[in-house]
């Protein structure tokens, strides 16, 4: 399908405007206006649901700060542990919030987003480790915060997707408990950014190739951890047992080719999992409540798929393209 009309006026928009380049911009300042501009790209999200920011103690006296999100019920509630996007270097609790509250409150279910440590201050693997840590801590004290500890979900968007699913390759490595789903937005999960889809989408469309290879530099300590399958799931050499995953995708994302690719490397090694690909979007569609009504399709569609599966429904395989 064409590229999205309103996308397309909003993208036009973008290159009018004489904001500097992310790649350009030192990390805080590239924050700061990812930030701002959260308020004009999103619409606040659900105010019924509660929020409640916790600080969660980790091994060697290290604290993750997070977000609870709790829809109004009168019973525990599933959880899903939510990454936020953003390359590991941008992007945070309020970034995501309005995302966080609307899959709250349409599936219901709480959410714990996690506010893990960002590069170049942090280099790899701090987000991964942070990742990893945020899981356990929500096993450990599900109970006390109202979260059924035996229906929870891992998900993130972007960067956030690639540290949700690389949590289940490490979950699977240690012989832990699988999370009932994975929802994968449009991941990051190539170690090359060489694709096809790359190649056609990396200007022009939001996403810049050159800000993804700012954020990944700023992220990586060296080439050869491009290799890892902490930061590129697709390197994974087993991902047989994993939890059963929905990945999202965008038509005119630089990581589209990757994206599907890792859906078929799931699927190969027999791991249920679904593949939408959202015609005429971009990447970072989820948070364009303002510009696109797909941003609200999406979440409700998330809902659906989550609720689901907290309820125990069969995770069904499916491939679709526009429905």
């Amino acid at each position: 399908m064409p590229l999205n009309p309103d996308l397309e006026s909003f993208l036009e928009l973008v290159q009018l405007g004489d904001s500097q380049p992310m790649h350009l911009q030192t990390p805080a300042a590239a924050r700061a206006s990812y930030d701002a501009a959260t308020p004009m790209l999103d619409a606040p999200g659900a105010e019924a649901v509660a929020t409640q920011d916790l600080s969660l103690p980790c091994p060697g006296g290290r604290q993750i700060g997070a977000r609870l999100y709790s829809p109004p019920a009168t019973e525990a509630l599933p959880c899903l542990l939510f990454f936020h996007g953003g390359g590991f270097c941008i992007g945070g609790l309020d970034s995501h919030d309005a995302l966080c509250r609307d899959l709250a409150e349409r599936t219901p279910c709480k959410v714990l987003a996690v506010d893990y440590r960002l590069a170049p201050e942090h280099k790899f693997p701090a987000a991964f480790d942070d990742a990893f840590d945020a899981w356990n801590w929500l096993r450990r004290h599900a109970a006390s915060h109202g979260i059924d500890g035996r229906r929870l979900a891992a998900g993130g968007d972007s960067a956030g997707g690639t540290l949700a699913t690389a949590l289940c390759i490490a979950l699977k490595q240690a012989g832990e408990q699988q999370p009932a789903l994975q929802v994968l937005i449009y991941p990051c999960t190539s170690s090359q950014q060489n694709s096809l889809s790359h190649q056609r989408h990396g200007s022009g469309y939001l996403l810049e190739a050159a800000t993804l290879q700012w954020m990944f530099t700023n992220y990586l300590n060296h080439e050869d951890e491009r290799n890892d399958w902490r930061f590129a799931p697709l390197a994974a050499s087993d991902v047989s047992g994993l939890a059963p995953a929905h990945i999202v995708l965008a038509e005119y994302d630089p990581l589209l080719d990757e994206g599907v690719a890792y859906a078929t490397k799931l699927r190969d090694a027999g791991v249920p999992a679904t593949l939408k690909i959202y015609p005429g979007m971009v990447h970072d569609f989820a948070r364009l409540g303002n510009i696109v009504d797909d941003a609200a399709i999406l979440r409700d569609d998330l809902a659906r798929v989550l609720s689901g599966v907290f309820a125990g429904a069969a995770f069904l395989v499916g491939e679709t393209a526009d429905d």
